[in-house]
């Protein structure tokens, strides 16, 4: 008997426009990410209702408001911990964790380490836009030093935190830099991220039109430069990932820096996993189980 097949509709980049438009400044870097994003999850087929958007607080962390997944809007800095309790609770889901460089490096960079240790599978995309925006131009983590801001008005003082050597020595096993300014290579690189198995790391230059006038699309377009332009640069080298990292003047690497495959995910390490996504298995305690436990505790 003729059974009736459903062909799977493909993956459209209309799926993904959320219920409200972006509300960024005219100009702003983020929009180069977010359509990125897009490109890349139609690229790779992946549908709507099998990927989870998290962010914490600033700009671009409004994304997961902008985009047509599972998301959540979480406390500044916190992103990566209830993108951790995604993963582990249903590993089948693309996790995508969307924020800034404050976010991400200031009041956030504890749980950045640790998510790296742990090698938690998703994909860490950072608009690096090396100042607060949302809280109307202050010096963040990544300002250069020198930079006149609400909070520096004679010029910052203090080094950057270098992301991308941070993630390096943290045990990130894939490492990149992106500018939101190139569509074709940013998608590209999130496409590789999103494919890894293990904690994806993407810095993204993404420059703030309103309140950063140093660190400008104009500034960053003769400067950036493709590792994959160099024929003889291989990224799973890790010490010339490092070297790499500490190159900043007119020449900034953008690209993959370094992956590495060899190691297991935070949830492919975890036994009770092994039988599948946690959502999907019986976790009744049975109830011989659940007394003996009752009666220890007494």
């Amino acid at each position: 008997m003729a059974t009736d097949l459903v062909t799977p509709t493909a993956v459209a980049r209309t799926d993904f426009k959320g219920k409200v438009d972006p509300d960024w400044c005219p100009g702003c870097g983020d929009y180069g990410v977010l359509a990125a994003v897009e490109k890349a999850l139609v690229e790779l087929q992946i549908p709507k209702h099998e990927v989870a958007t998290i962010s914490g607080i600033g700009c671009s962390s409004n994304f997961p408001g902008f985009i047509d997944t599972y998301g959540i809007h979480t406390l500044h800095g916190r992103s990566l911990p209830v993108a951790t309790g995604i993963k582990m609770a249903n590993h089948a889901l693309t996790v995508l964790v969307t924020g800034g460089d404050g976010d991400g490096f200031g009041i956030g960079c504890g749980h950045f380490v640790h998510a790296m240790r742990r090698n938690v599978d998703l994909l860490y995309l950072v608009m690096d836009n090396q100042i607060y925006g949302l809280t109307t131009g202050q010096t963040s983590p990544t300002s250069r030093v020198g930079m006149k801001t609400k909070s520096t008005p004679f010029g910052n003082i203090e080094r950057p935190v270098n992301p991308v050597a941070l993630a390096l020595a943290a045990g990130a096993t894939f490492v990149a830099r992106g500018f939101s300014a190139d569509q074709k290579h940013l998608t590209e690189l999130i496409k590789l991220g999103i494919e890894h198995k293990g904690f994806a790391f993407i810095d993204v230059f993404s420059p703030c039109v309103t309140y950063n006038h140093d660190n400008t699309f104009q500034w960053f377009h003769p400067r950036v430069k493709k590792l994959e332009d160099n024929p003889g640069y291989d990224p799973t080298d890790w010490d010339a990932a490092m070297d790499k990292s500490q190159i900043w003047g007119d020449e900034i690497p953008i690209g993959r820096f370094f992956e590495r495959t060899d190691l297991p995910s935070l949830h492919e390490a975890e036994p009770v996993l092994k039988a599948g996504p946690l959502v999907k298995q019986e976790i009744r305690i049975p109830a011989d189980i659940a007394r003996s436990f009752f009666d220890e505790l007494m």
